[in-house]
């Protein structure tokens, strides 16, 4: 993988120029995507800008979000040759930071179920995961420094997860998601992918202004709470030993780490993100679903078949449930400084016929709190299983810090 971070020393440093970096980039995609295919189209001539944190840096943007140079298709034929007139904000904010777009990475259709053709770079008989498959598999594979994602499931977390890669969804709405299609307004966070944490926060820090998301001293004992989610189901023994290994590592390094049991409305908010999700769907894709019903695919089309008869008053009840729950977990990081649970329930599936279970990680989006994967684990057949690492919501730094605190422990392990 490239590291964001190593590529701004070495371009600091005067030891790289912007160009060579972008060129590496370049050269790498050439080299791998025609067996991975994590990129839909391809900036014919990247221009590399001299200025700005980012400069010298190729990203990768999801294709759900809107670029002024290259068409954004949401992985259906219904968008083919859709070119948007304008960048997504989220887009600018790269790119007045100095980044270079490389082209646009492929995307679940409506960043929803059907899966991509994508592989995963880590083993390319199982999945990378979805929605951000392209982004996940362009940073895994090396393609890439950075790449934007979205999330409303877990489809930021997940495929980081899958593919070995570390990930931020930010707190809800730190990044813009005006411009990027809608599935969920409630749910929807813009999040990005890169080689390590060290580099999350350099991306991140560039692209919203906000100097105190770089890292600096490292914590010394933080005070961690571990989440099981027994509510979500048992995980996978490969997710189980991710976890345990964490757990271990960062004891071993000086934490505090104590289990945590969440509070009932807790549990209630997970039971309800559908209910709130799909309400939502029907509405942000009303046109799509009413006029090109036959042209949907079939997982979404069957999903939103199936959820059509969900009254107002439903979705009143499960935005009442989320907004206590939030409260509800506010006062918890009273006593903790991030939580740490699953990023997934185990390693990626073999096949290409599901993108994975968001169950782990659909709570979090809900609650709008920070969540950070960490890579580090490797099961068997060679696949990653990352463990997440979650903040109290707007405290995006802190955790960034205990992301980068667990990944430095797991790797003395």
């Amino acid at each position: 993988m490239i590291s964001l971070a190593d590529l701004q020393r070495r371009i600091e440093s005067g030891e790289l120029s912007t160009d060579a970096a972008i060129a590496q980039s370049v050269e790498a995609i050439e080299a791998h995507d025609k067996a991975i295919g994590a990129f839909v189209c391809r900036a014919e001539n990247p221009r590399q800008q001299n200025a700005g944190p980012l400069r010298g840096i190729a990203v990768g943007i999801k294709d759900i979000i809107d670029t002024s140079d290259l068409p954004t298709e949401m992985g259906s034929p219904i968008y083919r040759g859709f070119r948007p007139r304008a960048d997504a904000p989220a887009v600018m904010l790269l790119k007045q930071a100095g980044a270079t777009v490389a082209g646009k990475t492929t995307t679940t259709a409506f960043a929803a179920n059907d899966p991509t053709a994508t592989l995963n770079p880590r083993n390319t008989e199982h999945t990378p995961g979805g929605s951000s498959s392209g982004s996940a598999a362009a940073v895994a594979a090396g393609m890439v420094p950075l790449a934007l994602g979205t999330q409303t499931g877990g489809s930021v977390i997940r495929p980081a997860s899958f593919c070995g890669v570390a990930a931020i969804k930010p707190s809800f709405r730190l990044l813009p998601t005006v411009g990027v299609k809608c599935f969920s307004w409630t749910l929807d966070t813009v999040g990005l992918f890169a080689a390590g944490v060290e580099d999350l926060a350099q991306g991140l820090s560039a692209m919203t202004g906000r100097a105190e998301l770089k890292l600096g001293a490292a914590i010394e004992s933080p005070r961690i709470g571990v989440v099981t989610q027994d509510f979500a189901g048992a995980p996978e023994l490969a997710g189980a030993e991710a976890l345990r290994i964490a757990v271990l590592a960062a004891e071993r390094a000086g934490a505090t780490v104590r289990e945590l049991a969440l509070p009932d409305i807790v549990a209630e908010a997970w039971r309800i993100h559908p209910t709130l999700q799909d309400f939502e769907a029907h509405r942000a894709l009303a046109w799509e679903y009413r006029t090109r019903h036959a042209d949907m695919p079939p997982l979404l089309r069957g999903r939103l078949d199936e959820s059509v008869g969900i009254l107002p008053a439903d979705y009143d009840a499960a935005r009442s449930v989320a907004n206590r729950a939030r409260k509800a977990l506010r006062g918890m990081f009273d006593d903790f400084d991030a939580l740490l649970t699953f990023s997934a329930p185990g390693a990626a599936p073999k096949g290409l016929a599901s993108t994975g279970d968001p169950r782990f990680n659909r709570l979090w989006t809900l609650m709008g709190v920070p969540c950070v994967n960490v890579p580090g684990h490797v099961a068997e057949g060679g696949l990653p299983v990352g463990v997440q690492v979650i903040a109290r919501f707007g405290n995006d730094a802190g955790a960034l810090a205990a992301a980068r605190f667990v990944e430095e422990a797991v790797r003395r392990m």
